[in-house]
């Protein structure tokens, strides 16, 4: 009788033992499946917070000519970007994340290169004396895209930045209140 006793005793032990093993295997599994769940969401913040992060086009800058401000130096009368004063050479930054969709000559805006961002709206960036970048790269907010110059129809060096809704001249925006839209201070 205390043999059949011992030896329910340890089949109950080991029984028991099994229970423990596998109750800890779920955990186990449950902790690392909330673990994969929590890097998928803190990977999606960060994509998130990457495609919606701008930056000025030129560090440490400032406008020198506003939107809209008027004149005979503009086919259309007024100024439908911004200036930034910039020395011929300095870097000039994509704004944000996007695809590049035109470089090269631009006429009055000389060496220029537009980028469609990724909230649909276009940014152009003029009078480069350096592209950087070609027609279908991706790039991204504070990347390199081109040096700043005096190309096309200028009375000096300057970057000449607009903000449009279409690609082509004449759907221009407010840059500023553009980028202030996406936290950018100018």
């Amino acid at each position: 009788a205390e043999r059949v006793d011992a030896q329910a005793a340890a089949q109950w032990e080991a029984a028991q033992q099994r229970q423990a093993e596998e109750a800890a295997r779920k955990l186990a599994a449950e902790r690392a499946e909330q673990a994969r769940e929590a890097k998928e969401r803190a990977d999606r913040e960060a994509e998130r917070k990457r495609l919606n992060t701008f930056v000025p086009p030129v560090v440490g800058s400032y406008v020198s000519t506003g939107y809209r401000t008027g004149g005979s130096l503009w086919s259309s009368g007024s100024h439908t970007g911004i200036d930034f004063h910039a020395a011929t050479g300095t870097p000039v930054h994509a704004v944000g994340v996007g695809t590049v969709v035109e470089t090269g000559w631009g006429g009055a805006y000389g060496n220029q290169v537009v980028i469609r961002m990724a909230d649909g709206m276009y940014t152009q960036y003029g009078h480069l004396s350096s592209i950087g970048v070609t027609v279908g790269q991706q790039v991204v907010a504070g990347q390199q895209i081109a040096v700043s110059g005096s190309t096309g129809n200028v009375t000096g060096p300057h970057l000449h930045f607009e903000a449009r809704t279409g690609a082509e001249y004449g759907s221009d925006v407010d840059p500023i209140a553009y980028l202030r839209t996406h936290g950018v201070q100018v």
